[in-house]
C-alpha cells in the first residue's frame, strides 16, 4: 500500500500479500528492501509485526523497517527478528538528545533516523503533525549525537512521482549521510540525487505503477 503526500485518505493498495510482493522485488534484483508499517507510523504501535517477520524470513536480502518504532525495546525486537536496519522517526526527532542512546544501544550502522518534512520543516507522527524545526539544523544535532545516516522525505513530493527535493537532500548531505526519498520516478531523479550526495534512494510508487523498472534503477 502507498500513500500520497502522507495522506491516509489517499491510499492505493497494489497487492494483498506483502510477502509475495517482497519476494517479487528480490527476484527482480533488489539488494535491499525498505518496509514501512504505515499503521504503526500513524498509531505509534507495531501493527504488522507478524507480517514483517514473515517478510524477513522469506528473503535473503537485508530488510530495513520503520513505522511505529517509538522505543528501544521495539527496535531491539526488530533486530532480533532479523531486520538489518531500523528506521526511527518521531521518538528521536521530537527528542534529538536521545539519539546518542539509540546509537549506543543499536549501533550506528543499524540505525536510520527518518527526517520527514514539508517546506524544509520537520513533520512527525506519520506525517500528521507539522513542526517549526528546521531540517538541516535537526540533522546537525543528530550527527553530533553519533547518527551516521538519515532518510529524508519531502512529504509534499511523496507518491506524486514529480521528483524528490534535490536541494534539500544536498543540504543534508553536507551534514550527514542521507538516503533520498519522496517522488523518485525516473533515472534522471536518481542521478540528481546521486549528484546531490545521497548514498541511496527509496523508490515505491514508480515501481508499482511501472513508471520505472527496478533493473533500470539498479543499472543507474
Amino acid at each position: 500500500m502507498r500513500l500520497v503526500e502522507g495522506d491516509f485518505a489517499r491510499e492505493t493498495r497494489y497487492a494483498d500479500d506483502p510477502v509475495e510482493m517482497a519476494r517479487h522485488w528480490e527476484a527482480e534484483g533488489a539488494q535491499r528492501l525498505h518496509v514501512v508499517d504505515l499503521d504503526g507510523a500513524r498509531d505509534g504501535v507495531r501493527a504488522n509485526a507478524e507480517v514483517i517477520r514473515e517478510i524477513v524470513g522469506a528473503l535473503g536480502i537485508p530488510v530495513q523497517v520503520g513505522g511505529g518504532v517509538r522505543s528501544l525495546a521495539i527496535a531491539r525486537a526488530l533486530l532480533g527478528d532479523g531486520v538489518a536496519r531500523v528506521v526511527v522517526g518521531t521518538v528521536i526527532v521530537e527528542a534529538p538528545d536521545s539519539a546518542a542512546e539509540w546509537v549506543d544501544v543499536l549501533g550506528a550502522e543499524q540505525l536510520i533516523v527518518a527526517v520527514d518534512g514539508r517546506g524544509r520543516r520537520v513533520a512527525t507522527r506519520g506525517w500528521q503533525q507539522q513542526t517549526d524545526v528546521d531540517i538541516v539544523m535537526l540533522c546537525q544535532r543528530l550527527k553530533s549525537s553519533g547518527v551516521e545516516r538519515v532518510l529524508y522525505t519531502d512529504v509534499a513530493h511523496d507518491g506524486r512521482l514529480d521528483g524528490p527535493d534535490v536541494e534539500g537532500t544536498a543540504a543534508i548531505a553536507e551534514v550527514v549521510g542521507v538516503i533520498g526519498s519522496g517522488g523518485v520516478a525516473s533515472v534522471a531523479h536518481l542521478r540528481a540525487l546521486e549528484r546531490a550526495g545521497a548514498e541511496g534512494a527509496i523508490i515505491g510508487t514508480a515501481l508499482y505503477e511501472g513508471r520505472l523498472s527496478l533493473k533500470e534503477a539498479l543499472a543507474c
